[in-house]
């Protein structure tokens, strides 16, 4: 039987790379994926993606590609760098904006890098979504845009644990999803509004979870870690 790969991804939420750095080497071989987002890569760019990559372990990069499809497409091929595994794109920039960006990380990775669709952010909520001139609950405007992002050929979705039910049974079985928002029980959800523990997602569908401040900020990153993959079982 093929073995499951880890589901825990680490959000790499700094702004210094040597912060970053630091709590990678704590992590190397305990985690599935970490994750670099806007803030970190604007500040190091890709030469501490290419090092954590080869140093610490795959990569996920996070920066949500949302721009005209030629201008995605692109970014899409500058961004297969060397140990990245995942990358992001904004399913609210459209079909054709998401086929490019397929097409892209196809070509310029063979295959070998997933291209996955943020539907809803996690800081949004059903009254966000009224303000910015969606129709319906946050529930249907996410398969909304599951069904875009299928028709597409994305390689899977973000999404979060209250709609990763959801999102598996109409994505199917082999389709990835990622969701981010996980906190340990009884902890600050911080900015994000949709937040579940590591055990419900995973027990809802979800392939891999997004962990970052329950991790990075706590006093010893590697027992946080071990303790929500325990908590998984």
């Amino acid at each position: 039987m093929q073995k499951q790969p880890n589901p825990l991804i680490v959000a790499l939420d700094f702004s210094e790379a040597e912060q970053a750095y630091h709590c990678a080497r704590q992590l190397n071989g305990l985690v599935g994926m970490f994750k670099i987002g806007l803030e970190l890569f604007c500040h190091s760019g890709p030469e501490l993606v290419r090092k954590i990559a080869a140093e610490c372990g795959p990569v996920f990069l996070d920066l949500k590609f949302h721009d005209i499809p030629n201008t995605v497409a692109g970014a899409v091929r500058a961004a297969c760098l060397p140990g990245v595994a995942m990358l992001s794109v904004h399913i609210s920039g459209g079909a054709a904006m998401l086929r490019r960006a397929v097409e892209a990380a196809n070509e310029a990775s063979q295959g070998k890098i997933c291209t996955v669709g943020v539907t809803v952010l996690t800081s949004l909520n059903d009254d966000d979504l009224i303000s910015l001139g969606f129709n319906g609950s946050t529930q249907a405007q996410v398969l909304r845009f599951v069904e875009m992002g299928l028709e597409a050929k994305l390689h899977g979705f973000i999404c979060s644990a209250a709609e990763v039910a959801v999102v598996r049974a109409v994505a199917g079985k082999d389709k990835i999803l990622v969701t981010p928002g996980i906190r340990a029980a009884g902890t600050d959800t911080a900015d994000q509004k949709r937040t579940a523990t590591a055990r419900q997602a995973i027990s809802d569908g979800a392939n891999y979870i997004v962990v970052g401040r329950p991790i990075t900020r706590a006093a010893n990153p590697k027992q946080a870690a071990e303790r929500i993959l325990s908590e998984i079982g």
